[in-house]
């Protein structure tokens, strides 16, 4: 049996790995609505942080 050398094997590798890059174009995914839920969780999430900066002027402010 004949020894195959790494280098060779390396290159058929990266060869058949880079051969799937070709296989399908790249399609753009559409931009999905905003659901309600999310639109709810994201006004929390602006409350408390403006809730959290102007506790932290407020303690920052003390010393």
């Amino acid at each position: 049996m004949k020894h195959i050398p790494a280098y060779t094997l390396s290159l058929s590798l990266a060869l058949l790995a880079s051969s799937s890059a070709f296989a399908a174009s790249f399609q753009r995914p559409f931009p999905q609505p905003q659901t309600e839920m999310a639109e709810f969780w994201f006004l929390v999430a602006s409350i408390t942080l403006i809730i959290s900066l102007g506790l932290v002027q407020y303690l920052g402010s003390r010393r």
